[in-house]
């Protein structure tokens, strides 16, 4: 039979089909043969053959529990054929069950998962995404395991994130969330934690994602290699971060961990532990270290400039009382009004102690000591208990005399 008819041959088969006749194993068996000969023989009109077979058992005179094993078997081929081919009758496919969607839910569901992976090969990251949304997770009829909902969430995620799309990936790894506590896969466990580092990351949240990563390189799961790259991105993100105490409490904790003595950035890291002025001039190496979403600009300036400026402010806010908006510009190789807005941002939100005059344009930097504000603690709990002593005394006078008493005794 020429390639050029086959298609009017498969049409004549699903014509003759009894769809009454026989059990329905029988039924199945007749449509299976049907598709394996549709597999075997079509050749050029493999598509075409295909869109006709689909049609066919989803008609709705075709009995449901028929139509659920065929369809899985024709999901299964799909994975077989060409990706161009296979694309083409998914989609068409997932159009023609649409309206009788929640009664193929699981076959949707991997021809959905198929499509996605072809996409994902195109790199074609949104549409993969998209298609893997269209799977109703939660609102189906469908009881999806733990783990299926978890591992296609954040698969969502890592795909958004490709994509430049860090808000719907935050999205996604946060209903991965709500699950990651319920599943016994330690594997799965791993994979969200990289997942959420990764998010944390690409949200430029850096000093949460490098505390993800400091986590994630203590785990012996995960290969040595991997562990040091977690660890390296815990460096990266801890540098890039806003200075303030959460930051300085990261740098010690990588400072201490020999294991970063071995990676690119060390000097830098040690320099920003040690509250040490960082020149442009040194951060050539480091800024090789950086991803795209890490070295965005954000009002002409790159995130690397506005933490190393920041990290230098810090620092000179611990070597001087104060200092020139011009020398401080200097110092911070950028131009005074950029510093003077600098110091005040930073002192606003808390971050250094200090204060502005503007008049005679000086910052002035307000060191806060450890040792009296371990005093002032001290005091504040011994005024407390002198309150609650007081009280005691004013509602069990005997009481309190009693063991007033018994103290001098002993």
């Amino acid at each position: 039979m020429a390639a050029s008819s086959f298609s009017s041959v498969v049409r004549q088969q699903l014509g003759s089909l009894n769809f009454n006749a026989g059990s329905h194993k029988d039924q199945a068996d007749r449509f299976r043969t049907i598709l394996e000969s549709i597999m075997n023989s079509a050749g050029t009109e493999l598509g075409d053959c295909l869109k006709l077979f689909i049609d066919a058992i989803i008609n709705e005179q075709v009995s449901l529990v028929i139509s659920r094993q065929v369809l899985s078997d024709v999901g299964q081929h799909l994975t077989k054929i060409d990706d161009v081919t296979s694309k083409n009758i998914a989609h068409y496919t997932l159009e023609k069950v649409q309206p009788r969607v929640i009664s193929f839910e699981e076959q949707v569901s991997n021809i959905r998962q198929h499509l996605a992976e072809i996409y994902e090969k195109e790199q074609n990251w949104k549409a993969a995404a998209k298609v893997l949304v269209g799977i109703p997770l939660e609102t189906g009829q469908k009881q999806y395991s733990v783990d299926y909902k978890l591992e296609t969430y954040m698969k969502i995620a890592r795909l958004y994130l490709e994509d430049g799309d860090p808000i719907l990936a935050e999205a996604f790894i946060n209903r991965a969330s709500l699950l990651q506590a319920e599943t016994k896969d330690e594997q799965l466990q791993i994979y969200y934690k990289v997942c959420y580092a990764r998010v944390l990351d690409y949200r430029r949240k850096f000093i949460e994602a490098a505390q993800r990563y400091n986590e994630l390189s203590y785990r012996t799961i995960i290969h040595e290699d991997e562990r040091m790259t977690a660890l390296k991105s815990a460096l990266i993100c801890t540098m890039l971060a806003s200075a303030g105490q959460q930051r300085s409490r990261m740098l010690a904790t990588l400072y201490k961990d020999e294991r970063c003595q071995h990676l690119p950035a060390y000097n830098i890291l040690e320099k920003m532990y040690l509250d040490r002025i960082i020149r442009r001039s040194e951060l050539h190496e480091f800024q090789g270290l950086l991803q795209p979403h890490q070295s965005i600009t954000i009002d002409g300036s790159t995130i690397l400039d506005r933490a190393v400026i920041e990290h230098n402010l810090l620092s000179a806010s611990k070597l001087y009382n104060n200092i020139t908006f011009e020398e401080l510009g200097a110092l911070l190789e950028i131009t005074p009004a950029k510093a003077e807005k600098i110091a005040s941002q930073m002192i606003t939100e808390g971050r250094m102690n200090g204060f502005i005059d503007q008049i005679d344009s000086i910052v002035h930097f307000e060191t806060r000591e450890v040792l009296p504000a371990w005093d002032k603690q001290i005091q504040s709990i011994c005024y407390q208990v002198n309150s609650i002593i007081e009280k005691i005394a004013n509602a069990e006078p005997a009481w309190l005399n009693k063991i007033s008493d018994e103290d001098m005794m002993c």
